[in-house]
């Protein structure tokens, strides 16, 4: 009996495991749940960096940035997170542009599965906005 619940607890300790996720798991193309756009995560300097590949919503340039010579750069291949760092097993930290507004802002990317992850966007850490995205490719 000692031997089979050992067993049975090596194995559910196994599974768990398998399915823990890293923070690798958030390289990849992913939906924005709330606009359809595409944005690519992939490893840079050493941490994580996010560029939009695809563009649902009709905004083709930069328009919101205040900057004026930057208000006509294409959205798609628009670098929105550059060089974030690991602070956690499935977690980055950094700065967000955002393009909705033209504005940058303390963000968190999370891995929250294989197929799911967050990305928060925080001014003076006490109003966050969270956006999930689901995995593309």
């Amino acid at each position: 009996m000692r031997k089979a619940l050992i067993a049975g607890a090596t194995m559910a300790f196994a599974a768990i495991a398998a399915y823990a996720q890293t923070a690798s798991d958030a390289f990849g193309v992913w939906e924005n749940l709330e606009n359809k756009s595409h944005t690519e995560f992939y490893g840079c300097s050493g941490g994580v960096c996010a560029r939009i590949v695809r563009v649902a919503d009709g905004q083709k340039t930069d328009d919101k940035n205040p900057d004026p010579a930057k208000r006509s750069r294409p959205i798609v291949g628009l670098v929105i997170m550059q060089g974030a760092k690991q602070t956690g097993p499935a977690t980055w930290s950094g700065v967000l542009y955002n393009r909705a507004d033209g504005k940058s802002y303390s963000g968190t990317l999370m891995v929250k599965g294989r197929n799911a992850v967050e990305l928060s966007g925080c001014v003076a850490a006490i109003f966050c906005k969270t956006t999930t995205f689901t995995r593309v490719k």
